[in-house]
Formats: C-alpha cells, structure tokens, sequence
C-alpha cells in the first residue's frame, strides 16, 4: 500500500502530501497486530499503535526498534488473557508506550459503539463518546511525539483529566 501511495503515477491524486520518511500506522483489533506485522516488515513504517488486538506472532527480541503504543481494555494489563501483550512489550527496542483504560470494552477504540448508540442500543461500561475521546487524544499525541517531535505531556504518565488511562509496563 505505501508503494501505491508514494510511487510513481498513482491513482491517488493527493499521493505529493505524504512524507514517505514519517510513516505511521495504527490499527484496531486485527488491524492493531497488523501494524506490528507491518513494522516488522517493513521500516518505512517509522511508529505504530495496536488498539486492543492481538500480535500474530508476538514480535521477538530485535524486530521492532521503531515507536510502539499498546493501547487496550483493562484486561491487556500484564499478566492478562493475551500473553502476547507481555511478549511484545518484552521484545520491544524502542519508544514503547502500554495503556489500558478502566471500563473500555473490545470496541471502545474504535467508531462501532457511537453508531450503536445513535441507533439506539445501549451502552454499557466507558461511554462511546469517552472511548473515541481518548482513543483521538493518545493516537494523536503519540503520532505527534514519534513522528513530528512534538512532545506531549499526555505520554509522561497519569492525568486527572483521563483517570480511566493507566500506564502499564
């Protein structure tokens, strides 16, 4: 995909605003392990963020060296259920950041709870809204910090303004 965005003739006709050299990726669920994937597998990517999935296979010592947010629910706190969050975050070599967010579910990270509540179904735990909130303000800072230099002091550790946030690791 990064060869068809930034390679000769593309189709996309905004492909001249990416700056090849400060690539990022972020994915939720099976998306979040494929940015890990993807970082393995190609440096271009320079930072990536998994939001509450799973790594197929879990990174070893040395594959990623590059800026890594582990970004998940409660249960992905070390110790938990994936044991592939306790082998990633041990096998990682660069800027590494691991948060979970108290009452997020599965789909906190992403758009789906927003669209079910305007639908009418009811949500429980972190309200949607709260869940895309933080999700913005983490992805952001991180991609800021990582990719631009722009330190954020959302990344140095608590914040009353977001309690649910605990840094991990």
């Amino acid at each position: 995909m990064i060869d068809q965005l930034t390679h000769g003739n593309t189709a996309w006709r905004l492909a001249h605003l990416i700056d090849k050299h400060e690539i990022g990726m972020a994915g939720h669920s099976l998306g979040g392990g494929a940015a890990a994937a993807t970082m393995i597998a190609d440096p271009r990517v320079r930072a990536g963020v998994d939001m509450d999935g799973a790594f197929h296979p879990a990174p070893t010592p040395g594959q990623i060296d590059r800026p890594l947010l582990m970004l998940g629910r409660a249960d992905h706190s070390p110790g938990g259920h994936d044991t592939t969050w306790d082998q990633t975050w041990a096998a990682l070599g660069g800027y590494k950041k691991w948060l979970t967010v108290t009452g997020a579910d599965h789909f906190s990270f992403a758009d789906l709870e927003v669209l079910q509540k305007q639908a009418g179904f009811p949500a429980q735990g972190l309200s949607p809204e709260r869940g895309v909130e933080i999700t913005r303000e983490y992805v952001t800072a991180f991609f800021d910090q990582t990719l631009k230099g722009i330190c954020s002091p959302l990344l140095d550790g608590p914040s009353p303004n977001n309690p649910e946030v605990l840094f991990q690791g």
